[in-house]
């Protein structure tokens, strides 16, 4: 056609169903050989796999740790290098002395569970008696110097601990050495906290003063040291 116009497309129901053989028909040089197709689905293929294979050798090359080479036998070799192994066993030290200090930790608290006559978390802080001659203290009664310690009684022996996982405590006196104990007056911290105390006067002049938000816990500090310090039962002090 002369004009510029599209030309239309025919439009054939039956182009892609398969022909019906008949012994009237010949063969078309125009018709697709299946053979021909066949091979060039079979090359597609293959350019796909080809593809796939790089795409995932590239991937491992990305993904394999130095050092760590992949194998195609499906095992991983490892290969340290002196330092890398000197580096393992002195972690492997270093959680093996842990693991000892935390069982002996764990043993600790057992036996003062088991063995301790009394034990817990008080406030604590030591002022010392004027001598004789020495003039009497500073009043320092409004110093916030209350440090958190776990006192246990045990046998002979007042043990003063920073935490109740330590192994050995700060400090310690003997029952023998305590010659007086006694109520002191409450005080109120921050948050409007009550906390009732106490006070335990060594011969060398030291004094423990012990403080607790719980009045029961005092009592019980004051009953059972002046049982096992033989001191008669004192007046109690107003809170």
């Amino acid at each position: 056609m002369g004009d510029a116009t599209p030309r239309k497309l025919n439009i054939l129901p039956d182009h892609f169903t398969l022909p019906t053989p008949t012994t009237e028909d010949s063969p078309s040089p125009s018709s697709s050989n299946p053979i021909d197709d066949n091979l060039s689905l079979r090359s597609l293929s293959q350019s796909s796999t080809r593809r796939k294979l790089k795409r995932a050798a590239l991937m491992l090359n990305l993904f394999t740790l130095r050092r760590l080479p992949w194998v195609s036998d499906g095992q991983d070799k490892v290969e340290l290098s002196a330092a890398e192994l000197e580096s393992l066993r002195s972690e492997l030290s270093d959680l093996q002395e842990r693991e000892a200090y935390l069982k002996a930790q764990l043993e600790h608290v057992d036996e003062v569970l088991r063995s301790a006559r009394l034990s817990g978390y008080l406030f604590i802080r030591s002022r010392w008696e004027a001598l004789p001659g020495e003039p009497p203290p500073l009043d320092d009664a409004e110093v916030d110097d209350w440090l958190p310690r776990f006192v246990v009684l045990q046998g002979p022996c007042l043990f003063f601990y920073l935490l109740s996982t330590d192994l050995s405590p700060q400090d310690s006196t003997l029952l023998a050495d305590i010659v007086e104990v006694g109520s002191l007056p409450s005080y109120t911290r921050e948050f409007d906290e009550t906390h009732h105390c106490f006070y335990i006067l060594t011969r060398q002049g030291l004094r423990f003063e012990c403080s607790s938000t719980s009045k029961t816990q005092v009592d019980s500090w004051l009953s059972v040291l002046r049982h096992d310090c033989r001191f008669e039962p004192e007046e109690r002090l107003p809170n």
